[in-house]
């Protein structure tokens, strides 16, 4: 029984429920960037580098077989580095935009973060007669010694 009420302890815990709503948000998020990174970044840069789509090179390193009536046997062996290009290409735009989220989300909240400026220190008050009297008689036995 023991094990039970240990697993409902940090089943329910704020930091697991915290870590949850964290993926739910997380994955929701990964959505919108996708897509912001897909159908809004990408097109305008297809068009600049002339539409190409690295996803479709790729190095043939064995050729399909095909039999007399030219239905495949064998299919061919490809090397898709292309793809890779790709996904690294799509890689840096997502990491570049999320950076710019995040940078923007740091200035807003910095800028909610920062504290009033300090107040200006009081001037010091006057010396009264009893510390002028002191300073007086302290500077006379220094003089003295």
């Amino acid at each position: 029984m023991g094990f039970l009420k240990e697993f409902k302890e940090f089943a329910v815990k704020g930091n697991v429920m915290d870590m949850a709503v964290g993926v739910i948000i997380g994955g929701a998020f990964g959505k919108i960037v996708t897509s912001l990174v897909n159908d809004v970044i990408m097109p305008p840069i297809g068009l600049l580098v002339g539409g190409v789509d690295f996803s479709d090179m790729k190095l043939t390193l064995k050729s399909e077989v095909l039999d007399a009536a030219g239905a495949v046997v064998t299919p061919a062996v490809n090397w898709g580095y292309g793809a890779f290009i790709q996904q690294i290409v799509d890689f840096t735009i997502l990491a570049f935009c999320v950076f710019l989220m995040v940078k923007v989300m740091n200035k807003i909240n910095k800028k909610k973060a920062e504290p009033a400026p300090a107040p200006a220190p009081a001037p010091e008050p006057e010396p009264t007669a009893e510390e002028k009297l002191l300073t007086e008689i302290r500077d006379l036995l220094k003089e003295k010694k």
